[in-house]
C-alpha cells in the first residue's frame, strides 16, 4: 500500500517516518521543531511532525507512544491513539504529556511517537428496541476477571 504525503514546510528536513526494522508495525514519527520544546512534569506540549499525509480512503493513521520513550522518560502521546482520519490533510502532530517528574526536552529530529496505518470500516448504526443476549450481560469494567 501507498500513503502519499508532503512536507509542510519543505525548508526543515527532519526524519520522515520510516520503519526501523522489517518486523515494525508502527513507522518512527520525529520532531520538526527547530526550537527545544521543554515539557514540565504534568504538562502537555503538541510537536510538530512537518508533514501531511494523503491516507487512503478506508484506512487511517494512529498515532501511538514509543514504548522506551515511555519506559525511560515516562513521556506518551496522551490522545493514545490518536487517529489521523483519511480526509484530514493538515499537518501531523503529536500531543506529549510528561508523566515524570524532571522536565523532558524534545530536541530537533528526535523520535516521539510511531504511526500505523490501518484498516478501518465506517459502520451503519441502526436503532433497534431489542439487542441479543450474552453471557455477560451489561457486566463492566472488571466483570470478566480478576
Amino acid at each position: 500500500m501507498k500513503v502519499y504525503f508532503k512536507r509542510v514546510n519543505t525548508e526543515i528536513q527532519n526524519p520522515i517516518p520510516e520503519y526501523k526494522t522489517e518486523g515494525s508495525a508502527g513507522m518512527d514519527i520525529a520532531s520538526a521543531s527547530l526550537k527545544d520544546i521543554i515539557i514540565h512534569p504534568g504538562e502537555t506540549k503538541l510537536i510538530p511532525s512537518n508533514f501531511i499525509l494523503e491516507i487512503p480512503k478506508g484506512y487511517e493513521g494512529q498515532v501511538r507512544p514509543r514504548s522506551g520513550l515511555a519506559l525511560k522518560n515516562t513521556v506518551t502521546v496522551l490522545n493514545s491513539p490518536g487517529t489521523i482520519d483519511s480526509d484530514y490533510r493538515g499537518e501531523v502532530k503529536v500531543l506529549l504529556i510528561n508523566h515524570g517528574k524532571k522536565d523532558f526536552t524534545v530536541k530537533f529530529g528526535d523520535r516521539i511517537a510511531q504511526l500505523i496505518i490501518s484498516k478501518c470500516e465506517q459502520a451503519e448504526l441502526i436503532l433497534s428496541k431489542n439487542l441479543s443476549d450474552t453471557e455477560r450481560g451489561s457486566g463492566g469494567y472488571g466483570s470478566t476477571g480478576k
